[in-house]
């Protein structure tokens, strides 16, 4: 169940990293090497290679993030084995709600700290926020953040609802009547039924 709600994610992610690019025009050659291999390959699409680091980059939160709700999710059934599809699902919610507020910050520190650099170039040029937007550096740092921000966000309840499914169906065999004691005696009479005739 967390491999498939991490493809079902990673899709989501290419899809709509695809869109972002595109709606952005962002080329993929924003450095040197990204430059050098432009030079030496022209025919290279700089732009998927940018929508592959995309996929890849949030590849290994994702994969955090859905093996722990999977696990999560089978716990709950460990714990109460009655509960139904509604309740694991209600119940693996509010776990991956809390997770996931984590894991979009480190998300989002760690693309920050890899554009601090340029963060400080532009600090110390004292360039406006619509410029430093609007350039290709900064905006594929945007486009990350939002892209995979968006597709863990979205990969909670996808595989929240999946476990839910799968676990749920694995309901616990009714149990039958425990006639032995706990010392492994006789049964216990049954009740009801005519009792014993009282002595006059």
């Amino acid at each position: 169940m967390a491999v498939l709600g991490t493809l079902i994610s990673l899709l989501l992610i290419g899809v709509l990293g695809s869109l972002f690019i595109g709606w952005a025009a962002l080329t993929g050659n924003t450095d040197d090497n990204t430059g050098l291999i432009h030079g030496l390959y022209p025919n290279i699409d700089m732009s998927g290679l940018l929508l592959a680091g995309v996929i890849i980059g949030s590849l290994g939160v994702l994969d955090d993030v859905t093996v722990t709700q999977t696990s999560a999710v089978w716990e709950l059934h460990e714990a109460n084995p009655t509960m139904g599809w509604r309740g694991l699902y209600r119940a693996g919610i509010r776990i991956g709600r809390d997770h996931i507020a984590s894991v979009v910050n480190t998300l989002v520190l760690a693309y920050a700290g890899a554009a601090l650099p340029l963060l400080l170039l532009f600090s110390i040029a004292q360039s406006g926020v619509g410029t430093v937007a609007n350039s290709e550096l900064v905006a594929e740092e945007i486009v990350r953040t939002l892209v995979g921000s968006i597709g863990l966000v979205a990969s909670v309840p996808v595989t929240t609802a999946l476990a839910a499914l799968v676990v749920s169906a694995d309901r616990p065999a009714e149990r039958p009547a425990q006639v032995a004691t706990a010392g492994g005696g006789a049964s216990a009479p049954a009740r009801g039924g005519r009792g014993r005739r009282r002595k006059r």
